[in-house]
């Protein structure tokens, strides 16, 4: 063979040389697309009103858009199916309120963590708190099968012998809160984030003491891959959390619940006096308009605002009526914080949800259902009703469907409805209390309309 030949073989068989295969981080990227496990919570991910919500759904979707991609979510029951979506590889990532463990890190590799949370002993008002785990025994405990709170249990097992409790196979935490709540249950474990969350809608929870040190939650992804999207998200989540954009997500989620007080009927009269004047009239008109009666809608800016028009949440919703942007683009409200128009938008955007309410269902019902469908999301609603008739109930009922709401809490129904987890004791919240403010309305502006109209007949009584 020629010098020549031999150079033109060389050539040929360094350009045959096979190139590197892109990395996970490249093939998802050019796919489009993030497959996400996660569960239905309050603290993960859920359908809430104004759509998709939850910390980790937002945490995720922040992430997905520094790589420029959508992000998927597929819901899990519990911790083990989560794991095994990484294990088999039907996700890419879980984002599932998950806390480094050895035994999980035997599994999966995890991301830098993104929350601090302790497991707390909860307990009811008027049921004994114990001060140490030695005065657990003979006590009725119960965490869901197969979790976290199950584990530390059987830890503590080793130093307290006579500990005992039972798994619920079928009960999620939440579902056990509640029990906890309504004097079934004794005790139960939770993570102080849910904890804090939960005690806003029932008072009456307290917190008997720490069952486990600080654990850190944290993403998780496969354990035997090339490293490059568990890179991307330890970049993403340190310098997140370096701008204080993840410090103001936690405050979003979690903030609010520090600061909820109960519903104080005697700093609601004091408003009517002086707040009340300033707007009543344009509540009566956008009443009119929309044939609604003023007091309700009244009602209702109270509950979402206490009659600021300047009031801010911290999920970005504003106004008197407190409209998210989404809404306030429905109904054609360009400025949020004026009180004219955002009454006039509410007014529309409450006729509308009735309006979607079935025809056949009577008032006041067809107006609860509405407004526990502007608290809570008209689908939501909607599998309430489903499951108020599968329990034998009525579901054209408020009193009925009122009941079966709060299930959508509780995996073992929520898992057999269209749209999934629901925060469902807070639209049952929501209407109740817009309810109270409504009576309390109506008897004050009867009082007063009885007021007037004896004035106006002593004014026109002959003198004697």
């Amino acid at each position: 063979m020629t010098q020549r030949a031999l150079l033109l073989l060389t050539v040929l068989l360094g350009s045959c040389t096979p190139q590197e295969p892109p990395t996970l981080l490249k093939q998802i990227q050019a796919s489009g697309e993030i497959v996400v496990v996660t569960r239905n919570s309050a603290t993960t991910y859920y359908e809430a009103a104004e759509g998709a919500a939850g910390l980790e759904h937002d945490l995720v979707q922040a992430f997905a858009r520094e790589l420029g991609i959508n992000a998927r979510f597929v819901i899990a029951e519990n911790e083990s199916e989560v794991i095994d979506s990484l294990v088999t590889g039907n996700a890419n990532m879980a984002a599932a309120g998950l806390a480094r463990s050895k035994e999980l890190e035997q599994l999966v590799q995890f991301a830098p963590s993104y929350q601090t949370v302790k497991q707390k002993l909860i307990y009811r008002i008027g049921t004994q708190q114990p001060t140490s785990v030695d005065l657990l025994n003979g006590k009725h405990i119960e965490v869901p099968a197969n979790s976290r709170y199950a584990r530390s249990l059987q830890h503590l097992k080793s130093r307290y012998s006579k500990l005992s409790w039972t798994e619920s196979p079928d009960k999620d935490t939440e579902e056990l809160i509640s029990l906890v709540s309504d004097g079934l249950l004794e005790y139960t474990i939770t993570d102080s984030h849910i904890y804090r969350l939960n005690r806003r809608h029932y008072p009456d929870l307290r917190s008997a003491m720490d069952i486990s040190t600080a654990e850190r939650l944290a993403w998780a992804f496969q354990l035997h891959t090339d490293g490059s999207l568990v890179e991307a998200a330890t970049n993403f989540i340190n310098a997140y959390s370096k701008s204080g954009d993840l410090a103001r997500l936690l405050e979003r989620y979690y903030g609010a619940a520090l600061r909820s007080n109960p519903v104080n009927m005697t700093v609601f009269h004091l408003r009517i006096e002086n707040r009340l004047p300033n707007y009543q009239d344009l509540f009566e008109k956008a009443g009119a308009r929309h044939n609604l009666d003023w007091r309700l809608l009244a009602s209702i800016s109270y509950q979402e605002s206490f009659w600021s028009p300047q009031s801010v949440s911290y999920t970005g919703v504003r106004g008197i009526m407190m409209l998210t942007r989404d809404t306030a683009r429905e109904v054609g409200v360009a400025n949020r914080l004026d009180p004219e128009q955002a009454i006039e938008g509410g007014a529309r955007y409450i006729r509308k949800l009735i309006d979607r309410i079935p025809t056949h269902i009577p008032e006041p019902d067809r107006v609860w259902l509405a407004l526990a469908a502007y608290n809570v999301g008209f689908g939501h609603v909607e599998d309430a009703r489903v499951l108020t008739e599968r329990l034998g109930g009525n579901p054209d009922k408020w009193s009925d469907v009122q009941q079966r709401l709060p299930l959508l809490s509780h995996q073992k129904y929520h898992k057999t409805t269209t749209h999934g987890y629901a925060r469902g004791v807070e639209p049952v919240q929501f209407v109740n209390r817009i309810r109270n403010y409504y009576e309390a309305l109506v008897k004050i502006d009867e009082e007063q309309q009885n007021s007037d109209q004896n004035k106006a007949i002593q004014l026109r009584a002959p003198a004697i």
